[in-house]
């Protein structure tokens, strides 16, 4: 297993500290804050634990992102037990660090059953195998630029997913190195750098873990703006998502991504994540906080 995909899985295996309370940690990767699909991941493994049996999966989470997680210190996820019904179960975790709640999710479990289905179908895009990867883009990117070797190497640093980002009509591609105003639209495959066990369970944490990526970029693009402008203030403020059908996140998902709005300080955020055969398995929605200082 590529060994940070091995770490991932590590910080995914929550420490039960007492009933409905869970440890978990932070990978050693010089962020100044925790990386918000981690804290998405982790609060849906908290709150897994709580929901016996197998067949009540997670259909629905809702979260809040309230401060930034420090990286140093161990989180604390809390589960409250609010609900357990004949056909759905609800949890409500809060994660806390040095005493004080960053984050918070409400997350809904149903007994799986059959029922009418219909979704928007995937649009034609090209195979993951045609494209280049988020990591040899980057490494080429990188190059000739005047950004300090420790944040290159931070820049360019392997991860636990593999990301093959998918160029516009007219191939042109983001460059955060020298961004422009491109329309607030982006699609790309993702998946885990490698295979995961066979729990759906592992899948839907992994998946969270991913949702977050990328998407809150997708409102910056009418803008011109990355990340890599230090002026530039960007944070996730919430984060909801929706699992429809079946999926492995260790295969090949393609994540349609769009911005219908910014005002007020906030970019609003929608993402579809289709399997191969076309079959709609995930939605994801997120507000994000884009402040351009003077």
């Amino acid at each position: 297993m590529n060994q940070q995909l091995r770490q991932l899985v590590h910080l995914l295996d929550l420490e039960e500290i007492e009933k409905n309370h869970y440890r978990g940690e932070s990978p050693d990767e010089g962020w100044q804050r925790v990386y918000g699909g981690q804290v998405l991941g982790q609060a849906l493994v908290a709150a897994s634990r709580t929901v016996d049996g197998d067949e009540r999966l997670a259909h629905s989470l809702h979260g809040y992102f309230l401060r930034p997680g420090d990286p140093k210190a161990p989180i604390l996820y809390e589960v409250d037990r609010i609900r357990d019904g004949r056909s759905f179960t609800t949890r409500r975790v809060v994660a806390i660090q040095h005493g004080r709640a960053i984050f918070n999710m409400a997350i809904s479990f149903q007994v799986q059953e059959q029922g009418l289905e219909h979704q928007f179908e995937m649009p034609e895009v090209p195979p993951p195998e045609e494209l280049e990867s988020e990591i040899e883009i980057r490494r080429r990117l990188v190059e000739g630029t005047d950004l300090p070797e420790e944040r290159k190497r931070h820049f360019t640093r392997d991860r636990p997913m593999d990301m093959r980002p998918i160029p516009e009509a007219s191939g042109r591609l983001r460059n955060d190195f020298d961004p422009r105003p491109m329309p607030p639209y982006q699609n790309c495959w993702i998946r885990t750098a490698d295979a995961l066990p066979d729990d759906v369970r592992v899948h839907q944490c992994a998946l969270a873990y991913l949702s977050d990526w990328s998407l809150l970029d997708t409102c910056t693009y009418p803008h011109g703006i990355s990340f890599l402008n230090e002026k530039f203030q960007v944070a996730s403020l919430d984060h909801a998502m929706w699992f429809h059908r079946p999926f492995r996140a260790d295969e090949w998902l393609l994540y349609v991504q769009d911005s219908p709005s910014a005002g007020g300080g906030r970019g609003f955020n929608r993402g579809l994540i289709y399997r191969r055969d076309g079959a709609l398995v995930a939605s994801v929605v997120q507000e994000g906080l884009i402040r351009l200082w003077p």
